[in-house]
């Protein structure tokens, strides 16, 4: 139950994770439960006491099933932790340590030193996989300092994502689009290539699904082609343009309507820039901006840099039940001289979306725990 209220903050509680508490008395009625709300606001915990204080129940002596440790620092809020004590819960049930420097098993020292008596799940029980899981973004900027990469990718059976002359409205069907935006919908960011945005006119915004935020956009322009009034500016809602060409002109105009412009040019082994935005680098620097999930929906060629450079860390495929022929291809990279070069996937999970297949694939062995 604990774990359900942690899957409704999914499109919410962005940059903090996804976290869910049930509080339940010694005989196991429920007392309070709740979710962690938009950042700034209670964390899953608090939201729990209190909505066993508004039921009008006392939790002194109840136990506390929690999907992450207690915070125990001073961020946006307060430490969850006091407040568990201070309530007077006498057990704190929890699948994981919080990976977060700040906290990193100091919630749990805190619990225990005040008499509070601390289970953690074994990080290979179901529960605390599936916390894990529902939370890899935050795991990922956490260990790694770079959000989890999922490349979003609509095409048809053959693999192809448009037509020659560019058409790709519309291969998959209005589920697959609709079940797209709830991906959309649960990361922190969307990000795409500037000849996406000069081809489609997008917007990249959550439409199809009821959402609470707009996820950040992202968009990696070179040269800084983006229009200034292009679709994608969009009020409230963060645009961030990584840029490699210096100039102060374009970059001040589109500054001006609200996005943040980035310069990190690539460079050759030689030193020699290549005219391209550096990934990875780019990567870090919004993992600094406290990016989670970063969700990819970009033309053949980013993607194909993308996976070239080892940035991929899963992909969400739909697969119409239909065939194009010759067209444009998922990514743009290779040629590969072997097979034994191919990037190695592991299926998560495929299922029906209306008519169309969804595939989740990870790169094999890539993992963040």
């Amino acid at each position: 139950m604990a774990l359900l209220n942690a899957r409704r903050a999914l499109p919410l509680s962005h940059p903090n994770p996804r976290v869910g508490c049930l509080i339940v008395s010694s005989i196991n009625e429920t007392l309070g439960e709740g979710y962690t709300q938009r950042a700034g606001g209670p964390h899953a915990e608090i939201v729990a006491l209190h909505d066993a204080a508004t039921r009008g129940n006392s939790v002194a002596g109840a136990t506390a099933y929690i999907t992450l440790e207690p915070c125990s620092h001073h961020g946006r809020t307060g430490p969850c932790c006091d407040a568990l004590i201070a309530a007077g819960i006498k057990k704190v049930v929890a699948t994981n340590t919080d990976p977060n420097p700040l906290v990193a098993g100091q919630g749990f020292a805190r619990l225990r030193a005040a008499g509070v008596e601390v289970e953690v799940l074994p990080a290979d029980d179901p529960m605390a996989i599936a916390s894990r899981e529902l939370n890899i973004g935050f795991f990922s900027r956490m260990i790694r300092r770079t959000p989890w990469v999922r490349m979003k990718i609509a095409a048809s059976l053959d693999g192809k994502t448009a037509l020659p002359n560019g058409v790709s409205q519309w291969i998959t069907s209005p589920e697959a689009r609709t079940d797209g935006h709830a991906w959309r919908a649960r990361a922190c960011a969307v990000l795409t290539g500037i000849g996406t945005v000069l081809q489609d006119s997008p917007r990249l915004d959550v439409r199809l699904v009821e959402t609470p935020r707009q996820p950040h956009l992202v968009v990696v322009d070179s040269n800084l082609e983006t229009p200034i009034d292009a679709p994608l500016f969009i009020a409230g809602r963060a645009v961030f343009i990584y840029a490699a060409a210096q100039n102060a002109t374009k970059a001040s105009a589109l500054q001006a309507r609200g996005a943040k412009v980035i310069f990190l040019p690539d460079h050759h082994p030689d030193g020699s820039p290549t005219g391209k935005v550096d990934l990875a680098a780019m990567l870090k620097d919004l993992a600094q901006r406290e990016i989670n999930e970063l969700h990819v929906e970009a033309g053949h060629k980013l993607n194909g840099s993308l996976v070239r450079e080892g940035l991929v860390d899963e992909f969400l495929v739909y697969l119409a039940p239909t065939l194009i022929g010759q067209g444009v291809d998922m990514a743009n990279f290779g040629p590969l001289t072997e097979l034994t070069e191919a990037l190695p996937l592991t299926f998560q999970s495929t299922d029906m979306v209306g008519p169309d297949l969804r595939i989740l694939a990870r790169v094999t062995g890539r993992n963040v725990f």
